[in-house]
C-alpha cells in the first residue's frame, strides 16, 4: 500500500492526466497545485478525481472567512479528499474552509513552507523559535477543526507531539542525490516516515523522471531501499 500523493506540477490537464495514469499503480493519490489549478480551473480536478484515487487540492487557501468558506465549497463539488488552507490565516478562517467543506473534505492546514527557514520566519516579523511556531499552528489547526496539516520532514515531531491528532502530510521529499530545489528543508521517504509521516507528496523527483512510473515505484513503501 503506497502512501505517495504524486504532484501533478505540469501546466496541462492533458499532461496531468497522463502522467497520474502513467504511475497510478504505484500511488496513493495525487496533489494538483497552484500552477495547474489556475491553468485549467476546477474541471482539472473533477478529471483526476474521475480517476478513483484520493486528490489533494493544494489550494492554500487564505482570505476572509466568508471567502475561504465559499471557495472550498467550490472546490468540495468537485469531489477532492483534502483542501489546503494556511494555518496563518488564523481559527476562524479554518473553521470556515471546514465549514465550506461541509464533511465531505479535509482541511490540511499549512504550517510553514518547507521553503522557509527561522531566517525567513524572523524577516516576516515571527520572532520564535520554528519550532515553537510549528507547534502553535499545529494546535491552533486541530482547535479549529482541520483534518491534518501540511509540514516539512523535519518539523514532523513537533507538529506529532503537540497535535496527534491531526494527519500528516509532508512535501519535500527527495532521493539520496536529487537536488533540494527551491525547498530549504528536505528528506528521504524512510526519513519521514519514520518521523511520522501518514503521506508523502512527492513531485519533481517523479514528474522530472525519464520513468516517472518507475520512479514512483522507487518512492513507495516497501521500495524505499533503492533510493534511501
Amino acid at each position: 500500500m503506497s502512501d505517495v500523493l504524486v504532484a501533478l506540477d505540469v501546466p496541462t490537464l492533458g499532461e496531468a492526466l497522463a502522467l497520474a495514469r502513467r504511475v497510478e499503480a504505484h500511488v496513493a493519490g495525487f496533489k494538483v497545485g497552484l500552477e495547474l489549478l489556475h491553468a485549467e480551473g476546477p474541471r482539472v480536478l473533477r478529471e483526476v478525481v474521475a480517476l478513483g484515487r484520493p486528490v489533494f487540492c493544494d489550494a492554500k487557501l487564505h482570505d476572509i472567512p466568508a471567502t475561504v468558506a465559499r471557495a472550498a465549497a467550490r472546490l468540495a463539488a468537485c469531489g477532492v479528499r483534502w483542501v489546503s488552507a494556511h494555518a496563518l490565516g488564523g481559527p476562524a478562517m479554518l473553521e470556515a474552509a471546514a465549514a465550506g467543506l461541509a464533511g465531505t473534505a479535509g482541511v490540511l492546514a499549512v504550517t510553514v513552507l518547507t521553503s522557509h527557514t527561522g531566517d525567513n520566519l524572523a524577516a516576516l516579523g515571527i520572532a520564535c523559535p520554528l519550532d515553537e511556531e510549528l507547534a502553535r499552528l499545529a494546535c491552533l489547526a486541530a482547535a479549529a477543526g482541520a483534518e491534518g496539516v501540511v509540514c516539512a520532514p523535519s518539523d514532523l515531531g513537533v507538529v506529532a507531539a503537540a497535535a496527534p491528532g491531526l494527519l500528516r502530510v509532508t512535501p519535500g521529499i527527495r532521493g539520496p542525490g536529487d537536488a533540494a530545489d527551491d525547498q530549504a528543508r528536505v528528506a528521504t521517504a524512510a526519513t519521514a516516515r519514520s518521523a511520522g509521516a501518514h503521506y508523502l507528496v512527492v513531485g519533481r523527483p517523479i514528474t522530472g523522471a525519464p520513468d516517472p512510473a518507475a520512479a514512483a515505484r522507487r518512492f513507495g513503501v516497501g521500495f524505499e531501499g533503492t533510493l534511501e
